[in-house]
């Protein structure tokens, strides 16, 4: 009986000490054993691991991806347009040996706090180094990735490595809004007003040169107008030339009645000619005597 007793305090005593010589790795995590602080091993696998109860204990860090949000910065160009950048970086402890002995106790807060500090120092130095339209123009990609290259060595020093740098937002301090847009405004109208006179001067010129072409165009028209009423008139005249020519009697009784149907018409007014008159030549009777006269009363061919 007093064996018993004395066996269930050693059976509990030594159960303890194995329980709490054994602890588990997560997937998500890595381990180290520290003995008096010293680090004297390093878990980075998942799975049961053990320690020396009471004289070591062990310390977890997070090994996935984690994300740190930088405080608002103002940054000077070189423009001197002072900006308000908001930052963000993805980093990752890769060496937890390193990162304990840089960063002690404090673990993660130290960790971050010293990561803010060497990420506003490039941020101010790489923005400082271009002008604000730099910044605010697509080339920010690269410089987020100056920004990134530069706090890469610092970083390691703490034992984690950065991944990622990312510009959220670049503002105007709220003091500097109203200037701003109004000098952008400014620059606008300007803008706007030469474009309309570069658009007034090239209306100009397209009008002076379609009134040019109408000219050129009419003038061209109006001229082979000519050349081929002279071309018809030079051609009716040879055929009138060559009709003469085969019968001269026909071509005199043709133009005697052109001249009938151009005097003899409906009208007011009226000719004075005598009866024997050449004009009535081809109005006389077929034996040559002429037509009878009009009343002597007139004396004279009216319309």
């Amino acid at each position: 009986m007093r064996k018993s007793t004395f066996a269930l305090p050693v059976v509990v005593i030594a159960l303890v000490l194995l329980l709490s010589s054994i602890f588990i790795v997560d997937e998500r995590e890595k381990a180290l054993v520290l003995q008096f602080g010293r680090v004297v091993a390093v878990k980075e696998d998942p799975g049961l691991a053990f320690k020396i109860p009471l004289i070591q204990e062990v310390v977890r860090y997070d090994s996935r991806i984690l994300s740190r949000d930088v405080e608002p910065l103002e940054v000077t160009p070189l423009d001197d347009r002072r900006l308000v950048v908001d930052a963000f970086a993805r980093y990752r402890i890769s060496d937890v040996t390193r990162f304990r002995q840089a960063v002690g106790a404090g673990g993660i807060t130290i960790a971050e706090s010293r990561l803010d500090s060497i990420l506003r120092s490039q941020t101010r130095e790489v923005l400082g180094s271009v002008s604000s339209n730099d910044i605010l123009s697509s080339d920010r990609a690269a410089l987020m990735l100056r920004i990134r290259n530069g706090a890469i060595a610092e970083a390691r020093a703490l034992g984690v490595d950065i991944i990622d740098v990312r510009l959220q937002s670049t503002d105007l301090p709220q003091q500097n809004l109203a200037a701003t847009f109004e000098r952008m405004r400014a620059e606008r109208e300007r803008e706007a007003t030469d474009e309309r006179a570069r658009g007034q001067e090239a209306a100009q010129r397209i009008r002076a040169q379609a009134d040019r072409t109408v000219v050129e165009l009419v003038s061209d028209a109006q001229r082979e107008a000519e050349i081929a009423r002279g071309e018809a008139d030079a051609e009716r005249n040879s055929i009138f030339a060559e009709a003469f020519g085969r019968d001269e009697d026909f071509f005199e009784f043709y133009r005697s009645l052109t001249a009938y149907a151009r005097a003899l018409k409906g009208g007011n007014s009226s000719m004075v000619l005598s009866p024997d008159s050449e004009f009535f030549k081809f109005l006389k009777s077929a034996e040559g005597t002429p037509a009878p006269a009009p009343a002597p009363t007139t004396g004279a061919a009216s319309n």
